[in-house]
This record gives structure tokens, sequence and C-alpha cells, in this order.
């Protein structure tokens, strides 16, 4: 989507990632466990904790679901990480929740320069 001249201005899917399981979880998580991602900030309800090593097998994947992608892109139907360890038979949920607009120059020190997006030029 093409923003009018002077708009910088982009949205991100908000995203609630819980926890599904039906046995044992050597991480502590229990059904209902969940957390949200609001553009690049994890919340967390009280009282609750989350592994590090499963945080590390979901946080690759969350920024490419928080885009907007083409309807027929993998990404925009599959939901459902696996945990980490093979001993466990959990999976993790990730529901896109709503949108919200950020701008660039409020996220980055990079300024947008709109006639040459080449990396080598704008490091």
């Amino acid at each position: 989507m093409i923003k009018p001249s002077g708009d910088d201005s982009f949205e991100l899917f908000d995203l609630r990632v819980e926890w599904e399981g039906d046995g044992p979880c050597w991480c502590k998580a229990k059904a209902g466990d969940h957390f949200e991602l609001h553009g690049e900030q994890l919340h967390f309800p009280p009282g609750q904790s989350w592994s590090i090593y499963t945080l590390a097998a979901l946080l690759p994947i969350l920024p490419a679901k928080q885009r907007p992608c083409h309807p027929n892109d993998w990404m925009s139907t599959d939901a459902r990480v696996a945990c980490p360890d093979p001993n466990c038979k959990a999976r993790f949920l990730i529901r896109r929740c709503g949108t919200r607009r950020f701008s660039h120059a409020d996220v980055t020190a990079v300024p947008l320069n709109t006639s040459t997006q080449d990396p080598e030029k704008n490091p």
C-alpha cells in the first residue's frame, strides 16, 4: 500500500501467543499462558513467566507474523509453532489480534529516503 507523500506511517498486527498443551511441560507452562506483542514490545500478564528456550523458538517468526502478506503466503495461514523440546507435545498458537500504526521516525534513527531504498546508501 502506497502512503501519501510525507506520511511515514505503517501498520503492524498485534499478536497474541498462547501455549497449547495436553501433557507435562518441562518449561512450566500451563493452559492459558500467553503473552502479547505490540510493535516490538512483549507484554506478559502479571505472574506469568516464559522459558528463554520457548521464546527463542518463537521470536524469529513473530516479526513476519506482524506484517501483512499475500493471502496465498503460508504466513497468512500457519499459526502454530512446536515447542523446541522434542519430549514436549506443546504447541504455541500465534493469533493476529488487531493492528497498530507506527511512525518510521519514532522507531528508527535512519531517515526515510523515498528516492532510494538501497541499504548500502542508508546504513
